[in-house]
């Protein structure tokens, strides 16, 4: 089932059978053949009780993966979510409540907090992206720059954030960017509306999207009646001449090294969106801590 987190339905992240042998490959890694130091050192049938806490204030994200990571290694430990992901936690604030037994969460606890800094990591940059251009109600979209392997935990990280998803992957948006449109009919500019024919006849069922460098190639892709148009590299006054130009008639989408400072600006050319990279290849990872309440 869905998470309402809001305005937000975050989807069900670890009832995706990829999620999962994420985390079996992710323990594999770091148990191998054994937590030697916990073998050594810790009574197998201790039992603990303890906490993942927030060490800065922090957009969380990641909380049921944190505790699938726990119960992989022993199904007994039980999580109980304190704040939801999608929420926002305070510095020092306990996110995920656990108990179990001592040996088990030693030996997750790693590979858990991760996964978990990572993604609120994720999820805290598009907040601040988001906020900064609310008041427009544009949109803040990710890419497909994410780490190999664990794209489904950090496009949702985004969702967590308020942001929302660009295509997943090269199978479900046609996005003709610029070597595409290099290697096609010779590249010429002014017949990107061919492009688009071309791509609606071999996929009719999939969003069409252009990438255009200049308004003449805004003009040329619009004859074609494109889905989206991505605004690449383009400074706010010629957003502000392409959404005039375009007048409802795709959906606009403004790329290109586009920072937190400039975000505000951006939006309010009337652009639809603005995709950002640096959400998922440049967020810097939050503090996040695993303490004992008692043991």
């Amino acid at each position: 089932m869905p998470n309402v987190r809001g305005d937000r339905v975050l989807p069900d992240l670890m009832g995706n059978p990829r999620a999962f042998e994420a985390v079996r490959l992710a323990l594999d890694e770091d148990v191998g053949p054994g937590d030697v130091t916990t073998l050594a050192l810790v009574d197998p049938d201790a039992e603990a009780v303890g906490a993942i806490l927030s060490r800065a204030a922090c957009r969380v994200a990641g909380g049921a993966v944190a505790a699938a990571v726990l119960q992989a290694v022993d199904p007994d430990v039980v999580c109980e979510t304190v704040i939801a992901d999608g929420c926002d936690a305070a510095p020092g604030a306990t996110v995920l409540a656990i108990r179990g037994r001592a040996a088990a969460i030693l030996t997750a606890e790693r590979t858990a907090l991760n996964f978990m800094q990572r993604m609120c990591g994720i999820a805290t940059l598009t907040s601040r992206f988001a906020e900064v251009v609310k008041p427009w109600g544009t949109q803040i979209l990710d890419t497909r720059k994410t780490t190999p392997g664990l794209r489904l935990f950090e496009k949702y990280s985004v969702l967590c954030g308020g942001g929302a998803n660009h295509r997943f992957g090269l199978f479900d948006r046609v996005l003709m960017k610029d070597n595409h449109r290099r290697l096609w009919q010779g590249g010429d500019p002014s017949r990107l509306d061919l492009a688009v024919a071309a791509a609606r006849r071999c996929f009719p069922a999939i969003p069409v999207e252009v990438e255009v460098e200049s308004v003449e190639e805004l003009v040329s892709a619009l004859r074609g009646n494109p889905d989206w148009v991505m605004l690449d590299n383009m400074d706010c006054a010629r957003m502000r001449e392409c959404v005039q130009i375009t007048a409802g008639r795709a959906r606009l989408e403004a790329s290109g090294g586009i920072t937190l400072e400039r975000a505000a600006a951006v939006a309010a050319t009337g652009v639809d969106a603005i995709s950002l990279g640096c959400l998922t290849h440049s967020a810097p990872a939050v503090d996040l801590s695993l303490e004992w309440a008692a043991v």
